[in-house]
């Protein structure tokens, strides 16, 4: 059987690729277009990561100006934290996706 990963499905007996923890860990999270956004994204990743820097975020809106995209960088420590601020920051209802 083969394991789906994002958007891509791994033939059968390849491995998931292994992440050496802690390391820099780039996320991507696009919502709706709205200042209060990226001050959103930056206190549920804060919560996830304490030592986040705020500064680093960066953000860009889409053409039409509909929708908006932050990206951090995190110091991750392992999966679960990962896992944590994903689900954290979908039960918002304001994030579409996070990558």
């Amino acid at each position: 059987m083969s394991e789906i990963i994002g958007n891509q499905t791994l033939p059968e007996g390849q491995e998931e690729p292994k992440i050496e923890f802690p390391c820099d860990y780039p996320i991507k999270i696009l919502g709706d277009a709205d200042e209060s956004f990226n001050a959103l994204v930056a206190s549920i990743v804060l919560k996830h990561a304490p030592d986040f820097d705020v500064t680093t975020v960066t953000s860009r809106d889409s053409s039409k100006g509909k929708f908006r995209s932050v990206g951090v960088i995190i110091r991750a420590t392992g999966e679960p934290q990962i896992m944590g601020l994903f689900e954290e920051l979908k039960a918002t209802g304001r994030v579409k996706m996070v990558i």
